[in-house]
């Protein structure tokens, strides 16, 4: 994703959270530290913190609790990436080993876990009790959207509708609390807030499935993950069940039981099936949807460069898949 000129309108606040990052990663347990200042300088683009700064811009605030509302943000996602590379046993994340593949399962799970608690000690500080309601839901939201993904996993039977239900826990949901967060510190009417976590919603559905997608069309450099790592962890992700609903009975049966034992012994072969089968397609389509739909939520922002920068946001989610 292109976000540097997305980042220049609040390039100032963007500044003060990376601060607020680095400060509230100290620890007296140096392990601590260390593994955290590595998942965190990893190369992120810290999209969910941006949505939040440019949502609160939007929508006129003139506080400051926006920053460490931000880093909040970034500090729950890390956890959650700590922990799903657990999970997930991934080496590579952003073209760099897992914490876990660095020091171990324990240590990344347990500072997912300080990452975690430091953001609830940090919302109580800002002391705005619609956010903590906000992000702390949020929290088990996503919780809950990781075990729906993991009973997924190795089930060829899963559905689309099984599938959206997925990803909005694991990632629109945070995304949707991002925005939503921004408009209670702004104190917006109840409409806009609304249209704000609808916006913050669709554009994180519309990044999940481009990124899915680059599991099939991207190259690892460009990921930062290894190609096929989702059909390695049988991961029924959108191209696939659009292609055993839709390719031929030979590449759709290949398709279940690839997702039913994991691996990458036909990784070609079923990467020329989802793309011959529309899969790829159906995909980009929906994804584009779900863009469109966090533009229209828009309207309800007055003119001005962060709206702006909204709105390319949500086609620069989109874009990076083709």
């Amino acid at each position: 994703m292109q976000s540097q000129p997305l980042h220049a309108v609040v390039a100032d606040d963007f500044s003060a959270v990376n601060q607020c990052i680095l400060e509230h990663l100290h620890s007296d347990v140096a392990l601590v530290q260390t593994i955290g200042h590595y998942i965190i300088n990893s190369g992120g683009k810290r999209v969910r913190p941006l949505l939040a700064l440019l949502t609160a811009k939007a929508l006129n605030y003139a506080g400051d609790q926006h920053i460490p509302m931000a880093a909040v943000i970034e500090f729950i996602h890390t956890a959650t990436l700590l922990h799903d590379d657990v999970v997930d046993t991934s080496e590579m994340r952003r073209g760099r080993p897992t914490a876990n593949a660095e020091w171990g399962n324990a240590p990344s799970v347990l500072v997912g876990d300080f990452l975690y608690s430091r953001s609830f000690q940090m919302l109580v500080a800002i002391g705005d009790m619609d956010v903590m309601r906000t992000l702390s839901h949020a929290t088990n939201i996503i919780a809950e959207g990781e075990v729906l993904q993991l009973l997924n996993c190795n089930n060829p039977d899963t559905t689309e509708e099984d599938y959206m239900r997925v990803i909005h826990g694991k990632t629109a949901m945070l995304f949707e609390a991002s925005s939503l967060s921004a408009a209670y510190l702004a104190n917006a009417t109840p409409e806009c807030r609304e249209a704000m976590a609808l916006y913050g919603r669709h554009i994180g559905a519309a990044f999940q499935l481009a990124d899915d997608l680059l599991d099939y069309t991207g190259n690892a450099e460009e990921m930062g993950k290894n190609v096929g790592d989702d059909l390695a962890e049988g991961k029924p992700t959108l191209p696939l069940i659009y292609a055993i609903a839709n390719a031929p009975e030979a590449q759709a049966k290949l398709i279940r039981e690839a997702i039913e034992h994991g691996g990458l012994d036909h990784l070609e072969e079923i990467t020329a099936c989802v793309r011959d089968c529309g899969a790829l397609d159906y995909t980009i389509q929906k994804a584009e949807q779900e863009s469109d739909a966090a533009i229209a939520c828009l309207t309800h922002l007055p003119d001005s460069p962060y709206k702006n920068a909204m709105r390319e946001l949500a086609i620069a989610a989109v874009k990076r898949s083709k």
